[in-house]
């Protein structure tokens, strides 16, 4: 990928292994190599060695480029080194690690979400038809007993059939039925005479462990600085010294092969088997939680190796988080390697930070840490080198505290963006919520007590103090100080600022003085003892959110109630006078000089001009009082019941909603200042340099739009305008209203813009959300925070499409359920005490999703419950307690349901669409039970059993205390970016947009590889790039290359996104395809069943991603259950788009596809007529698409009156004609594609009349070009033969001119038929000259090709038509026209008809200038000699007449050669385009039947 990245192969030997070779690259370092053999499986699980080349050892530092003797196929040693009591626990943690068995279950136990990939592939029906969703091993544990027999004969089990509404959990993941892995030894642990004595320690024993082989032999075993060794010790004695026949070995697992032949039998096999990929082996940077755990919840096995001790021992000092993450950003970054190892470093870094994060949460909550603070409102923790506390409550309560911390992190996360600025540092930082409970996480602050310099003792002592050398040295409370670090923080803010757009700002100290800021009013700047400069304290770094400030609610008031505007502007301006008065006395008190206080005077006295000045100013524009002004649009608060009151004070805008309001008040400047320049004068006029005017309309533009510079269009937004307690200079009052204005523009920007965009791109149906994890995703990427779901909901149910939008409210229903419930949760689960958890959380869901049920006790059923046990117990296994909510009442479920209500109505101002219970939303919308159920889990970090839950049975408990398994922590934290690979991936997509497949591709590996050096391949991005990879390959042909990166990125997106996340359901789907297309038709089965099932599991049937994996099973599937799953993909398409669309037509055109196959021919031809007449309503009777579809209509209608003929003459025969109509696998191979959306289809109607336009204009250009030629080249011939040559010969031989050159030059469409790469230049032939008639012939304009002479290509079955020579063989985008004309030597069309003409030198003229009797084309054809002749012939003599006759023959030539590969280039990139876009067109598709 990059010259700096050679590899070469070496061999290694030594240590007692045979001699391997490995690749190691040149720019690793000798530890690099080290620890790359460490993984290696000849090596595992030897450690404590180091490398020696040619009898030297290797330093581990150096680089292997710069070693001197190592080339490709040298030999490296490897050299056992002497071990340290931590290496040797070292080495035996590295041997419990291979002696472990690891399997799916292992993933479940630790909440991690597992691959299921590799059980659905290897297992043994995979080769069948019609197979499990998850393979054999999953058939015997499906709760459907009817589900085996459906595998069996080649049927989708029952519960995956449409219309279903069992929703079985135990088919979606691997469960006990999975074969125990294999016994190494009986017992190993650490030995009863641990540790060693003194007098031994000082002979180098480390530690004793005790072995019990599966022999029944037992063994106590010492760990030395040369290894491993059985000592004499017994259970009743102990004796250190060796035995005699006991051998010294380096590597614990030599030892334990000589001691025992079943643990080296065990260890061989265990090597031999066959390994899983690495991708699934490998763990994952940070935890993605699965919300159901194993099935078995009692031990199978015993663990063997619990008691060896090595889990208790902690490091001896907790790391410094924060120096390790600042070392790490300090990497250099001058290359791609050093910037690959840099991120590399910190992935690794912020990952061993959030995993210490999370068990510190889990150790602190648990009780098992006391608090490091004496404050007990806000106590903080110090765990594994990481400080946890709650946070201040100040902002609002608890959801004041949760926000606080949740910003904080947000802030961090945009300082931490800015790669620019390395020399600005923020400290690690995470929140993690754990039982109800929010702890932020950070790493500890460089001390700031360090020495300081000493008083110089001779220094006057009088003098003032030096500043500070460290400590705060920016911020409200950092008084003022001036020193040259203090100016470089300053420097550094200011950047950030600008990188931010937040402006730079004063606010008024707590002394009175005014405070310069370039952030909000609570960061902190300080220098550390390590010299760097820390930013902290980092929660309101974004505005804040005009919508729920309460400052905005009073000012509104004040401003509306009873036209009292003028009173609230004295009042400001009085409040403004009186902090002027007070600034003056408490500078005259502090300086106590009087010239100094009448200097004050004075220029407060120029401030208060100016701001009269402004507030003219502001009165003058009538547009400042109205709803572009300083007030809220008319009518805002009564239409949208914004602003108001939040639970909390901190809520801020986001990031993303900042980029979409400085693009759209952009455009906003550019509109306006073209329009005040056509008002004053024109645009092109006032647009000439030096023009006043246009700098005059800039300015108007910029005040108008809110622009901090009336120079040019720049936006700044002020983090601390409507914060409360901070107040402003008064000479700032104009830059605070138009700060204030902004923000509330901005506010009312999200309702008014960004809620009814997301509205309609739920509409289009391109990747609408199926969770809460992809609504939160696409309503964040808009800058709609989730506060705001009461106003979506709002939105779609006063939408026209509400029918349409149902899924999106049915999501933003059950998100507004998850999240009031989890408040509630919280609250609730803290005062639970541990030992009653399972019952308590099992309690809380019961009457979450089955309010009426009747609580059955715990531990055994009711009927085998003892009666002598009495009701003494608490709150153990015996009954279940009567648990309180937070309110004090008993928890039943109507009083949580009215606690989730009433909180709905705080937080989203909604309760209509509620009800009474959890039913009303599940029989009004929809909703899923189940779906509530995994939301709710993956929001808490409740693990449950698996098993199937009865959810629906509303007398019974539906989950008991024995089905939660587990709590965990869940963790948020800072993104580590990946720079080079995010750069090379877009790049790639910039590729494909252009259609450049092959450098797509290579870009493509490139992210794939950079991904793989930083991540392991262990990113979401890095599933997203090889899915687009597997894409790319596919559209060139390689099924193979993209099966294979389609199956990695399967497993990926399982591990890293969820097994059940919406990305896995669709690399399901996408693998389906590929499968399909290699022949493994039963495996793109199987995928496309585990896809349906997921999804029913996550939202239900009623999606319309639903109807595409329909419409894939339909293709593939055979029988009746085909014609089920296409009948149910044509009812959600015809629900979710209406009879005229595409995906609707498109399923009309597969059912009658199927039906043909099944010979009902009068049934298809209905659903055809169907397609045809959406094609025809969408894109007119002339489209490709129409046509093709009425193409196959009559044929259907041929096929069926052939049927029927044969069927009278001969009753008794029955006649198979059904299977002439059945489709190519290659038709289904491309349908499935476009399902997918593998290949796309343009849809505009536009461009084909664009199209058509252009061709016919080029064809009359091309015309009068031949015309014009053809009379000078007569006139030049009759004036040079003069009375040698006849005078009708120039006629005659203008009459035998071979017809149809024109024509070709003018693009006829004979030559379109085979698509073509994009990387051909000219797009045609390889020598169109061949094709062009020889000089000194009259061209004419061909004719129109007949029909049966007109070429045809049989594609998907049917012929292909090819249109007349003004239609447009398929669609694109006009952009890609203008591109590919301008590349191709074509003219340059423009969007507006008008038709440029490109000369030889590069000149551009219109077709109506410079023409007339094609002067100009003979001034460029022939010599650059000034022509006195009329039509451009020299007078001077013969010689000049043959130069200029060639010259007209030349040009002549030259004109046919271009307009013939002009044509030929746009007709070819049109085919191109189509191909990568969308195949062989958009009507081929339809044609489903073979050709007859």
């Amino acid at each position: 990928m990059n010259a700096d990245d050679s590899s070469f192969p070496v061999k290694v030997q030594g240590a007692g292994l045979e001699m391997f070779e490995m690749q190691v690259h040149g720019f690793w370092q000798v530890q690099d190599t080290v620890m790359a053999l460490t993984a290696r499986e000849e090596v595992c699980p030897r450690s404590s060695f180091s490398l020696a080349l040619a009898g030297a050892p290797l330093d581990p530092l150096v680089d292997l480029k710069s070693l001197r003797g190592l080339r490709p196929g040298s030999v490296l040693r490897l050299v056992e080194e002497p071990y340290s009591p931590h290496s040797a626990r070292a080495h035996l943690g590295r041997v419990l690690e291979l002696l472990r068995t690891s399997g799916p279950q292992d993933a479940l136990k630790e909440g991690r979400s597992p691959s299921v990939l590799e059980t659905l592939t290897n297992s043994p029906g995979a080769a069948k038809d019609g197979g499990s969703p998850t393979g054999r091993s999953l058939k015997r544990s499906l709760s459907v007993p009817k589900a085996e027999a459906g595998v069996q004969d080649g049927t989708p089990p029952e519960y995956l059939l449409p219309g279903s509404l069992e929703r079985p959990l135990m088919a979606l993941l691997p469960h006990s039925s999975q074969t125990e892995g294999s016994v190494y030894l009986r017992d190993l642990s650490l030995s009863c005479w641990n540790p060693p004595p003194g007098h031994r320690k000082l002979q180098g024993d480390f530690l004793y462990v005790t072995v019990v082989t599966l022999e029944g032999s037992r063994y106590d075993v010492t760990s030395c600085p040369k290894g491993f060794y059985v000592n004499r010790s017994t259970e009743e004695v102990f004796d250190p010294r060796p035995v005699q026949a006991s051998p010294l070995c380096h590597c614990f697992t030599d030892l334990l092969c000589h001691l025992s032949p079943a643990f080296k039998q065990a260890l061989s096999t265990a090597k031999t088997r066959a390994q899983l990929p690495p991708a699934e082996v490998l763990p994952t940077p940070y935890r993605t939680v699965c919300w159901l755990g194993p099935a078995a919840i009692s031990r199978t096995q015993r663990n063997t190796f619990s008691r060896l001790g090595l889990d208790q021992q902690a490091a001896a000092q907790a790391p410094d988080w924060n120096e390790e993450l600042q070392a790490a950003r300090d990497l250099p970054q001058g290359t791609l390697e050093e910037r690959l190892w840099r991120d590399r470093t910190l992935l690794q870094v912020n990952s061993a930070f959030v995993m210490a994060a999370a068990q510190g949460a889990e150790t602190l909550v648990d009780g098992f840490a006391e608090t490091v603070s004496a404050s007990g409102e806000e106590p903080g923790f110090l765990w594994g080198g990481v400080f946890m506390s709650q946070g201040s409550s100040s902002a609002g309560g608890e959801r004041g505290r949760r926000a606080a911390q949740r910003l904080e992190l947000s802030g961090v996360q945009a300082y931490s963006d800015l790669g620019d600025l390395q020399a600005l540092h923020t400290l690690p930082t995470a929140t993690v919520d754990y039982r109800g409970v929010r702890l932020s996480a950070q790493g500890l602050a460089p001390g700031s007590d360090g020495p300081e310099p000493e008083a110089d003792p001779e220094a006057d002592p009088e003098a003032p103090a030096p500043p500070p050398s460290r400590g705060l040295m920016y911020g409200l409370n950092a008084g003022p100080q001036e020193s040259p670090r203090r100016r470089q923080l300053l420097v550094l803010l200011a950047q950030s600022a600008k990188a931010l757009s937040l402006q730079r700002h004063a606010v008024l100290g707590p002394a009175g003085y005014q405070v310069p800021l370039f952030t909000s009013v609570d960061a902190q700047g300080l220098l550390g003892g390590d010299g760097r400069f820390y930013l902290l304290d980092l929660v309101r770094t974004m505005p804040a959110d005009a919508n729920f400030c309460p400052e905005v609610e009073a000012a509104e008031r004040a401003l509306t109630a009873g036209g009292q505007v003028e009173e609230v502007k004295e009042m400001a301006e009085g409040e403004v006078k009186e902090e002027e008065e007070k600034d003056k006395v408490e500078v005259g008190e502090e300086l106590k000089e009087a010239a100094e206080e009448k200097e004050a005077k004075e220029e407060a006295k120029e401030e208060a001009k100016e701001e009269a000045k402004e507030e003219a100013k502001e009165e003058e524009r009538p547009k400042c009082s109205e709803a572009g002004g300083d007030r809220w649009p008319e009518s805002y608060h009564s239409d949208t019941g914004l602003p108001r009151r939040y639970p909390h004070g901190l809520c801020r805008l986001r990031r993303e909603l900042w980029h979409a309001f400085v693009q759209h008040k952009h455009t906003q400047f550019n509109q306006r200042v073209r329009e005040l320049m056509e008002e004053d004068g024109g645009f092109e006029e006032c647009a000439k340099p030096g023009d006043a005017r246009a700098t005059k309309a800039v300015r108007a533009a910029c005040e108008e739009v809110g622009s901090v510079s009336n120079l040019i269009f720049e936006m700044r937004f002020n983090p601390n305008v409507f914060c409360p307690g901070v107040s402003f200079p008064g000479g700032d009052s104009a830059a605070t209203r138009l700060q204030e204005r902004l923000l509330r523009e901005a506010a009312a920007f999200i309702i008014k813009q960004q809620i009814p965009d997301f509205v309609d791109y739920c509409l289009q149906g391109v990747e609408v959300p199926m969770d809460s994890a992809t609504l939160k995703q696409a309503l964040h990427h808009r800058g709609i925070n989730l506060r705001y779901l009461g106003h979506v909901i709002k939105a779609i149910s006063q939408s026209e499409h509400k029918e349409r939008l149902r899924h999106i409210l049915r999501l933003a229903l059950a998100e507004v359920v998850v999240r009031s419930s989890r408040r509630v949760f919280n609250s609730f689960v803290q005062s639970v005490e541990v030992w009653s958890l399972s019952a308590a959380v099992s309690h809380f869901l019961c009457c979450l999703l089955v309010p009426q049920f009747t609580p059955a006790p715990a531990g055994e059923e009711p009927k085998k419950k003892s009666k002598r046990r009495g009701g003494r117990g608490g709150a153990g296994a015996s009954e279940t307690p009567a648990w309180s909510a937070p309110t004090g009442a008993a928890l039943t479920g109507p009083a949580l349901w009215n606690l989730v209500r009433q909180d709905a109505l705080e937080t989203y101002d909604i309760t209509a669409h509620l009800g009474a219970s959890v039913s009303h939303v599940v029989e009004q919308n929809g909703l899923q039970r189940l779906s509530l159920l995994r939301e709710f889990c993956l929001k808490t970090g409740v693990q449950l059993r698996l098993r199937d839950y009865c959810l629906d049975n509303q007398n019974k408990a539906p989950i008991g205390p024995d089905d939660v398994l587990n709590i965990f922590p869940l963790v948020k934290h800072i993104h580590m970016p990946v720079a080079d690979a995010f750069k090379a991936f877009r790049a790639a997509q910039t590729f494909i947009e252009k259609g450049l497949l092959d450098q797509a591709q290579e870009r493509l590996k490139e992210t794939s590889y950079l991904f793989g050096r930083v991540c392991d391949e262990l990113h979401p991005e890095a599933c997203h790039c090889l899915s687009t990879l597997a894409r790319v390959t596919f559209l060139q042909g390689k099924t193979a290359e993209a099966r294979s990166a389609q199956l990695k990125a399967v497993m990926l997106s399982e591990r890293v996104l969820g097994f059940d996340d919406p990305s896995t359901i669709q690399q399901y789907a996408l693998l389906a395809v590929y499968l399909g297309a290699g022949g493994e038709k039963a495996l793109a089965q199987k995928c496309l069943l585990r896809a349906r099932h997921l999804v029913l599991t996550v939202h239900g049937e009623d999606h319309p991603y639903v109807a595409t994996l329909d419409g894939c099973l339909g293709l593939l599937l055979t029988g009746e259950a085909a014609g089920q799953y296409l009948e149910s993909a044509l009812k959600l398409n015809m629900s979710f788009f209406g009879p005229t669309d595409t995906h609707t037509a498109f399923s009309q055109h597969l059912l009658s596809q199927w039906l043909c196959s099944k010979g009902d021919y009068r049934s298809a031809m209905s659903h055809e007529k169907e397609a045809q007449a959406a094609y025809s309503a969408m894109f007119g009777e002339d489209h490709k698409q129409t046509k093709c579809s009425a193409e196959f209509l009559r044929t259907i209608t041929q096929q069926a009156v052939r049927v029927e003929r044969s069927r009278r003459e001969a009753p008794d025969v029955t006649e198979p004609a059904a299977e002439g109509l059945k489709p190519s696998s290659e038709t289904v191979l491309e349908q499935l594609a476009l399902l997918t959306g593998i290949r796309k289809n343009a849809e505009s109607n536009r461009l084909q009349e664009f199209k058509k336009r252009f061709w016919e204009m080029k064809l009359a250009e091309a015309t009068e070009k031949v015309k014009v030629i053809n009379e000078r080249l007569v006139s030049a011939k009759t004036k040079r033969e003069g009375e040698s040559t006849p005078a009708g010969a120039a006629g005659a031989e203008a009459e035998e001119t071979p017809a149809g050159a024109a024509g070709a030059a003018a693009g006829g469409e004979g030559a379109a038929g085979a698509a073509v790469c994009l990387e051909n230049g000219d797009g045609g032939a390889e020598h169109p000259e061949e094709a062009l008639p020889s000089g000194g012939q009259e061209i004419r304009p061909a004719e129109e090709p007949s029909e049966e002479n007109r070429p045809s290509a049989a594609v998907n079955g049917l012929p292909e038509e090819r249109s007349a020579p003004g239609e447009p063989e398929q669609q694109e985008t006009e952009r890609e026209v203008e591109l590919h004309a301008t590349m191709n030597g074509g003219p340059d069309v423009k969007g507006d008809d008008t038709h440029h003409k490109e000369t030889e030198t590069g000149e551009t003229v219109r077709p109506s200038e410079g023409m007339v009797n094609g002067e100009e084309e003979v001034k460029r054809a022939g010599s650059h000699e000034e022509t006195n002749g009329v039509n451009g012939v020299h007078d001077d003599d013969e010689d000049g007449d043959d130069t200029d006759l060639s010259g007209l023959e030349k040009r002549k030539e030259h004109l046919v050669e271009v307009n013939a590969k002009s044509t030929k280039a746009n007709e070819a990139v049109v085919n191109a385009v189509i191909v990568v876009n969308g195949g062989a067109g958009n009507g081929v598709v339809v044609n489903g039947a073979p050709e007859e």
